[in-house]
């Protein structure tokens, strides 16, 4: 192959590797929205007889092991390898989700809940780094955003077999293990296609395997000399990282630096006090208190993922056309608004039959800013804040916290909706909403457009 000669299949070669990955993020989205349809089976006495705070328990377990697993697989990933460390972690869900399905009490539930956590948290990591490294810069922004869209997706497909499932074998008692059980095949599919998948081309150079990041990189570039490119830029950022000494707190003392790391904690809480998960793991049990049947309510509840989708894409578009402070801005107007509106008709209209189909409707409209703008930017802006050296270190002490909030957001939505009900649960979001407002139209600088040095310098020239 000669500097000029095009590569055709590139393209589709990158998207292809990117693919396999996702089911990685499928399992994300579909282990995470699966419980909406299960709890309301498995919480019955002549099941595993859940209590609201079992309940919270058994929906939150996920989020503390996926706080661990996120924090952790980085440096499984940086030791064995993207591929390798999915392909453990395929074998992980495997295995929790069948721990899942066997269940006999809440408490066998919870721990297997809590090891599935693991392994999505692990995927939540890995799969967008290994998208952002075996993508093109001209592609990049793109293949990272697949992820969300992916995640998204696997909830909605949770939802529909849910419901379908549900509706054709709700009268067995043990219809919550067959919802459980389709969680393995994704599972046996992301193994199958770790076969298959090319290893990172920057862990292999800094393993020092160089010709065959080399081969990867000939994959995902229309030259060779485009290859030859990106694989000394690899090199020389490598170098450049071995040559700076190594990261201590003392880095974290800047004021400059103080201020990045707040800013990044407080975006992934803002993310997360919105209520975002309490719709997405209980959308079914909202919409019974509301007074749709079981049935109604999982069939209901596909309509919360359909607009989850239609949100993702939707931020594809708009996220180059206007700044991340305005994306986060118009999303949280939308979600306070929808969360004051459930709080009010879920009061006003109490035992009405209109209401479960205003409450569906208010739902929908949640998610779609939320997955449109809130979420999106949300992550986009995690991922671009950090100086580069200190990147990893600190996006994965921020995404930590992302997921002990879910955690605690997760727990307490079920009791509160057990003590106070629906009307003051949700004007609690509306509240918690308004100070997320506050905080990023009085602290959240504007990064769009701005290089990750133009950001730093920026950050640095700000805080004195």
């Amino acid at each position: 192959m000669t500097a000029e000669q095009i590569n055709p299949n590139a393209k589709r070669t990158m998207v292809f590797m990117g693919l396999l990955a996702t089911f990685g993020s499928l399992l994300f989205g579909y282990d995470t929205g699966v419980i909406n349809g299960a709890l309301p089976y498995m919480a019955r006495p002549d099941q595993l007889n859940l209590t609201p705070a079992l309940e919270g328990l058994v929906g939150s377990a996920i989020c503390i092991g996926a706080a661990i697993g996120s924090f952790l697989s980085g440096r499984l990933s940086d030791a064995y390898g993207r591929k390798t460390t999915l392909s453990y972690l395929s074998i992980l869900f495997f295995l929790a989700s069948l721990g899942c399905v066997l269940s006999i009490n809440a408490q066998m539930m919870i721990v297997c809940r809590f090891f599935l956590g693991l392994a999505v948290g692990g995927s939540s990591t890995i799969v967008p780094g290994y998208l952002a490294e075996i993508a093109t810069s001209q592609y990049r922004g793109r293949m990272v955003g697949l992820m969300d869209l992916v995640v998204v997706f696997g909830q909605f497909l949770a939802y529909i077999v849910n419901a379908i499932i549900a509706i054709n074998l709700g009268h067995d008692p043990h219809v919550w293990r067959y919802i459980l059980a389709v969680t393995l095949i994704p599972a046996v599919l992301l193994f199958l296609s770790m076969l298959i998948a090319k290893e990172s081309p920057r862990y292999l150079v800094a393993k020092g395997r160089i010709s065959e990041a080399l081969e990867v990189l000939k994959c995902t570039h229309e030259t060779q000399a485009q290859a030859i490119a990106e694989l000394n830029s690899i090199k020389d950022v490598l170098a450049e990282q071995s040559a700076a000494k190594n990261l201590s707190f003392k880095d974290f003392t800047e004021p400059w630096m103080k201020r990045i790391f707040f800013l990044g904690i407080a975006l992934a809480v803002t993310q997360q006090v919105t209520g975002v998960n309490s719709i997405m793991f209980y959308g079914s049990q909202i919409l019974t208190h509301s007074g749709f049947s079981t049935d109604a309510a999982l069939v209901g509840n596909i309509g919360n993922g359909l607009i989850s989708v239609a949100g993702a894409l939707f931020s594809l578009y708009i996220v180059g056309k206007i700044g991340r402070r305005t994306m986060l801005t118009i999303g949280l107007c939308g979600v306070l608004t929808a969360n004051i509106l459930i709080g009010v008709i879920s009061s006003t209209l109490e035992g009405s039959p209109l209401l479960p189909y205003f409450i569906l409707t208010l739902t929908v409209i949640f998610l779609g800013f939320q997955q449109s703008c809130v979420s999106p930017a949300t992550w986009l802006m995690i991922s671009e804040i950090f100086p580069t050296r200190m990147r990893s270190t600190c996006m994965g002490l921020t995404i930590l916290c992302l997921w002990c909030t879910n955690f605690i957001v997760t727990l307490v939505f079920p009791i509160l909706l057990g003590i106070v009900g629906i009307s003051n649960t949700f004007f609690i979001f509306g509240a918690l909403c308004i100070c997320s407002l506050i905080f990023v139209r009085t602290s959240m600088p504007e990064t769009k457009h701005l290089s990750i040095e133009e950001i730093e310098r920026k950050f640095r020239n700000e805080t004195k």
